[in-house]
């Protein structure tokens, strides 16, 4: 039994594992680029208050999970490390006048997140997000563009069957009387409420429409929905958005329950899920509107709208779906040789090919030349480049491990030599004989 282990709730990210995150890594930041989404990165660390006035104070998020930070000095503020990027991000739209850029400031990011959760499967108190945000136009063509964004991520990556839930949840003109209308259908059967829904029923009624509790299925089927009840405005932002996602053939399913966790949201919300799948912790990925952020952190009002994608349920359901990730990366090349004492040669030669972009890598111990031939085809390598005694002559042994040929070649033609065979999938010379080593 190890004496350290990764804290609970945490895990490694293995070599192994690693290519999966790569590669959705790299998708996110091409898609990113290609939708006109730039970069943007903000401390893994905020101000408290950031996450408190921005998320909500009576969230779970704030109230159970904020990984808080204790200052180590007499420094007057409090920290706590980002459960997620959409008020770090505003905060820096405010603090850097980006309100005085051409809007809207379309922003990515991809990177980790924490929160203090009860360790489930795909849920981690350290999870991974690719996130965008379109801050500065009121949509709803933008909010369109952003699902569809999200579903060609998904698809992108493989993963089919993933269905867009939406709904509106308003804004500051019909949401208050909506919220009065709910709270007095849910006081009148406070009887039936479970423990925990009572206490949300006080302090954040829209929280019980998304409750999982089994018990809460037949009364949240009667409540009142917001979409009959909201304002002329909303009514036509939210028939809009509709339209636009028609007309890019995204198909999506009306959820009058769906209303995030986040007091930010206004109006357009939307989560992915795997169609059959749905339920507490399926949820893939979600965003909606938050036209009011901008103006809670100080800046002037602004409209916004963006997403949130868990790269860790992501990895788990391409997994589950049978979806095979790429192996690791295999060098092109080993360097090897008999001689143990001539790691110098070794090293320099396989240092020239990666100067050459080449993936190499050098053996720098002490094994016999047929366990560093071994080795080399255990990793996967195209070529084995032998050192021995024709490197006198300014020559090295070339071998094809996949077809078992070999050839000598001068050494300042190594590199133009194997990758010109490499990238023809050549496995050999024609007519060539296998050479010994």
């Amino acid at each position: 039994m190890p004496a350290y282990r990764a804290p609970r709730g945490t895990r490694d990210l293995l070599p192994a594992e690693t290519p999966a995150w790569t590669r959705l890594e790299r998708l996110g930041a091409d898609l990113a680029s290609r939708y006109g989404y730039r970069r943007i990165e903000t401390p893994l660390f905020e101000q408290s208050e950031v996450f408190e006035r921005g998320i909500g104070a009576v969230t779970d998020v704030v109230e159970k999970e904020l990984f808080r930070i204790a200052p180590r000095t007499d420094e007057a503020e409090s920290w706590a490390l980002r459960p997620e990027p959409t008020a770090g991000i505003v905060r820096a739209y405010v603090q850097h006048g980006m309100q005085t850029w051409p809007q809207p400031v379309k922003l990515s990011q991809l990177g980790p997140m924490f929160r203090y959760d009860p360790p489930q499967a795909g849920r981690y108190r350290q999870f991974w997000q690719f996130d965008v945000e379109a801050i500065g136009d009121p949509g709803p063509a933008v909010d369109a563009e952003i699902i569809e964004l999200g579903t060609r991520y998904y698809r992108d990556a493989g993963l089919e069957g993933v269905e867009v839930l939406l709904n509106s949840i308003g804004d500051p003109t019909c949401r208050p009387a909506y919220v009065a209308e709910l709270t007095a259908y849910f006081d009148a059967h406070r009887e039936a409420l479970p423990e925990l829904e009572r206490t949300r029923l006080e302090r954040n009624p829209l929280r019980l429409l998304d409750s999982k509790d089994p018990a809460m299925a037949a009364l949240n089927a009667m409540a009142p929905r917001i979409t009959d009840r909201l304002c002329e405005p909303c009514a036509e932002h939210f028939a809009a958005v509709r339209a636009h996602l028609q007309a890019l053939a995204i198909p999506y399913r009306l959820e009058p329950g769906l209303v995030r966790g986040l007091d930010y949201y206004t109006r357009t919300a939307f989560e992915f899920y795997v169609a059959g799948r749905e339920g507490q912790q399926q949820a893939l990925g979600g965003g909606g509107r938050y036209d009011g952020l901008v103006e809670l952190l100080g800046g002037r009002p602004t409209p916004a709208i963006g997403f949130g994608i868990g790269l860790d349920r992501l990895v788990l359901a391409l997994a589950e779906t049978g979806v095979t990730e790429p192996a690791e990366s295999a060098p092109i090349a080993v360097v090897v040789g008999a001689d143990p004492d001539a790691t110098s040669h070794r090293l320099r030669i396989a240092t020239d090919l990666r100067a050459a972009g080449l993936g190499a890598r050098a053996e720098l111990g002490r094994r016999k030349l047929g366990k560093q031939l071994e080795a080399a085809a255990r990793d996967g390598a195209h070529f084995a480049v032998i050192v021995g005694d024709e490197l006198a002559d300014g020559d090295v042994g070339l071998r094809d491990l996949p077809a078992g040929t070999q050839k000598v070649i001068p050494i300042a033609d190594l590199a133009r030599e194997v990758g010109r065979a490499h990238a023809a999938h050549r496995h050999g010379p024609p007519g060539g004989g296998a050479g010994s080593a």
